[in-house]
């Protein structure tokens, strides 16, 4: 992706549809980021991804432990 054709969104990334229909962002470093259905959901998820990268939030979080117990 080339940002001169692409405008950067919030001065950090740009978004580009692909050819099989799916949208992809790229950082401004050429960076592949995040693929998504639509560009708003592209948008969004590249926004949130940056985000929580920039406060290095790299651990995820489940409380699930997947045994029942034996309750209802």
């Amino acid at each position: 992706m080339n940002t001169d054709e692409t405008a950067l969104i919030d001065g950090c990334f740009s978004v580009m549809e692909q050819k099989w229909g799916t949208w992809v962002s790229e950082s401004k470093d050429g960076e592949k980021l995040i693929t998504s259905t639509t560009c708003a959901l592209c948008v969004d998820a590249t926004r949130w991804y940056l985000k929580q990268r920039q406060e290095r939030f790299t651990d995820s979080v489940s409380t699930y432990d997947g045994q029942g117990n034996g309750k209802p």
